[in-house]
């Protein structure tokens, strides 16, 4: 175990990716094991000493920095992956070797602390798969475009650069220059391309630094073209969707699979002819396009992680370590976890987590078999169905309030191919109301295999506001996915800016919401979340009126639910193909919610704009609270909430969970010691604010108030 006092790299290692937290901490540990892990609790509680716990520091509200001692278990990041044994049996972690969980200079014999390296972060830079904060693989095309590469239509009205979106409805409502009048069909607005000019635009496409000049947009009815064609398919680091298995760089754009070619003008075809280099990479990868249409050697495997491991680790892993599939040749599927997308730690595998393959298979909590636990008592014990089965029940939502989670096991699912991506379009106060209708009507009655959300957010810097709607399809374009595609595009209200939707691997659509937020490290960060029943007109019409007026830091987000979070995968429950899922804290009538709802604010250190606080609060707890079904997933529970809606998303098993804490005949944490989590209740069992257990600002203007929901009219 390795200990770090107050040294000169001290506080580069507590900070968040909030930037608005001050730390009191003034010790950070570096647990190899659980054992290590049971020592430091028991020190802290001889020496009463409050303690946190850190795992990939993206969290908002600063728990994970706000004990006198901080637990980093950033060296507890081993992974392994097992297929089911007969009857879906598996190794429970209590069986498993610790060699595959510790760092690899350490061994079971000698745990002699070593010399502190750099920091993880910095360590970022030197992962030989993916920059762990670089977020342009899941599409280059949306990239440039959002970070304003290419050159797009803008207004003679003010720019909303500023502190506020201060266009006026008139100005809104202007057609764009350059762009079709609202009542223009996107599909009717220019020619078909030249297979030329798709050649030109692969081109310029694939190498994104052979210009500083900004790429000039092209018309709506291109961008959809091309999004179809070869300049999308090479919109990432690896384009095709097989790309995280090439073994070496190339210098040609990535190949298009071959059912993309026979769709591309004869000029194209001819372009991926046998003397092209493309498809000499294009024959290298076969077996892994052979993967689209074989059927995968197991239904689901069992992953081990160390509560180190962040999700994009998690993810990277899995994605370079594809499995066998059944029937002749070397063709492989990797496997997915299903929680959120990127970026988070391995808390949101107790905590909800809500994704892309969320709606096929519930959330990372539904999908949690084991976890090996640090009590506070110091005892390690490892939970699961029949063992601990109550503490396995509150584990799954509320984890980190009874004990530390060292490793987990969890489910992953065959994932091969998603076709996915973002359809763009400009924000207008006159017509966005039309353009979110018309999503939630096509998306109502949507296959479990389609995740779907929308996004209200700004847009590349000096220009108008965006509305991004974002698909993922589990499986092929023409296996469902375009179809749905179609549909959503088939509104006319505006012209669409970018259609970026193209077959990928899972692990880079991952990158997708974070691509779209453009979110930097050190910011302050202001998060709410609700569930909601329902989007009706009136709603979605005062929404965007709302969100008109907001800070441009600003990102309003919908996200389609249900499927098989309301209700279990019918293969669990009926032919016994899947596992079959367990009650956990999260109540049932919490998972009938249509739609899960968050606003996401990021604004810089010293700008005190309090409508970048009270445009969120007003727009969740005041707008929406007609629809709202209480809470939010545990996973949203962030910086400065209120008690009632910490009770409320756990809604009719909170009392459950607050006897299992305290008040039981075997409680789990009879005082308290994991204070520094979302918990709002004191040892004595009192209510008590947030400012109780998380950490101050480190400026008194980015503080704000929360008020009691029971106490708001």
């Amino acid at each position: 175990m390795q200990i770090l006092i107050r040294a000169a790299s001290f506080q580069d290692r507590i900070k968040l990716f909030n930037g608005n937290v001050l730390s009191p901490s003034k010790v950070v540990v570096y647990p190899v094991d659980s054992q290590d892990v049971s020592d430091t609790v028991l020190f802290c509680t001889r020496h009463s000493l409050s303690l946190c716990v850190k795992s990939g520091g993206y969290g908002i509200a600063g728990w994970a920095v706000n004990g006198d001692v901080v637990i980093d278990m950033s060296r507890i990041n081993g992974i392994s992956v097992e297929p089911p044994g007969e009857s879906g049996t598996f190794t429970s972690l209590k069986d498993e070797s610790w060699t595959t969980f510790r760092p690899p200079e350490t061994s079971v014999d000698d745990k002699a602390p070593q010399k502190l390296g750099k920091r993880r972060r910095e360590d970022d830079d030197d992962n030989d798969a993916t920059n762990l904060r670089d977020y342009s693989s899941a599409s280059l095309v949306s990239h440039k475009f959002l970070g304003g590469e290419y050159e797009v239509p803008s207004f003679d009205s003010p720019s909303p650069a500023k502190v506020r979106r201060v266009a006026t409805h008139a100005e809104m409502s202007r057609p764009v220059p350059g762009l079709a009048p609202p009542d223009v069909s996107v599909k009717s607005f220019a020619p078909s391309p030249s297979p030329s000019s798709l050649e030109t635009s692969r081109s310029s496409s694939s190498n994104p630094g052979s210009s500083s000049a900004p790429a000039t947009l092209p018309p709506p009815s291109i961008v959809q073209t091309t999004s179809q064609s070869i300049s999308n398919s090479a919109s990432s680091s690896s384009g095709d969707p097989f790309g995280y298995l090439n073994t070496g760089p190339t210098n040609f754009p990535p190949p298009l699979p071959a059912h993309l070619v026979q769709t591309l003008p004869p000029g194209l075809q001819a372009s991926q002819s046998s003397s092209s280099p493309s498809n000499v990479a294009f024959a290298r990868l076969r077996p892994e396009l052979q993967a689209l249409t074989a059927e995968p050697e197991h239904a689901y495997v069992y992953v081990s992680v160390g509560a180190g491991k962040r999700q994009k680790e998690i993810d990277i892993h899995m994605a370079k370590s594809p499995l066998p599939t059944k029937g002749t040749g070397d063709s492989r599927i990797p496997y997915h976890i299903p929680t959120s997308a990127h970026p988070v730690g391995s808390t949101t595998l107790i905590t909800g987590g809500f994704g892309f393959l969320s709606r096929m298979y519930g959330l990372s909590i539904d999908n949690l078999v084991e976890v090996e636990m640090v009590l506070a008592n110091g005892d390690i014990v490892v939970v699961n169905e029949k063992d601990h089965p109550d503490l396995f029940w509150a584990v799954r939502g509320a984890g980190p309030s009874f004990g530390i989670a060292v490793r987990y096991k969890a489910i992953a699912y065959p994932v091969p191919v998603v076709y996915a991506g973002n359809i763009i379009y400009r924000f207008n106060r006159a017509t966005t109301p039309s353009l979110i209708k018309h999503f939630r009507d096509c998306v109502k009655s949507a296959p479990r295999q389609l995740y779907a959300n929308v996004l209200l957010t700004a847009g590349p810097q000096g220009k108008y506001s965006l509305v991004v709607i974002q698909l993922c399809y589990l499986g092929m374009r023409q296996q469902g996915g375009q179809e749905w595609k179609d549909m959503i595009c088939s509104w006319d209200g505006e012209p669409c800016l970018l259609d970026d939707v193209s077959e990928k691997s899972f692990l880079h659509q991952q990158d997708s919401v974070a691509q779209v937020l453009r979110g930097k490290a050190g910011r302050q960060w202001y998060i709410r979340s609700a569930l909601v029943s329902s989007l009706p007109d009136d709603i979605i019409a005062r929404t965007v009126n709302q969100f008109a007026g907001s800070p441009v830091g600003c990102t309003w987000l919908f996200e389609l639910a249900g499927g098989a979070v309301a209700a279990p995968n019918p293969l669990s429950q009926e032919r016994g193909v899947l596992p079959k899922r367990t009650e956990s804290c999260f109540p049932n009538d919490q998972r009938e919610a249509q739609w899960t709802i968050v606003a996401l604010h990021q604004w810089d250190m010293g700008d005190d704009d309090p409508l970048c606080v009270e445009a969120g609060e007003e727009w969740i707890k005041g707008t929406l609270k007609p629809v709202r079904t209480g809470g939010s997933f545990p996973s949203f529970i962030s910086r400065h909430e209120s008690p009632e809606h910490i009770e409320a998303t756990f809604g009719e098993n909170w009392e459950r969970l607050v006897k299992l804490k305290k008040a039981s005949s075997f409680s789990y944490d009879p005082t308290n010691v994991f204070c520094n989590t979302f918990w709002p209740l004191n040892k004595a069992g009192e209510v008590v604010g947030p400012e109780t257990h998380e950490p101050p600002s480190p400026t008194a203007g980015s503080e704000f108030l929360v008020e009691h929901e029971t106490s708001k009219a």
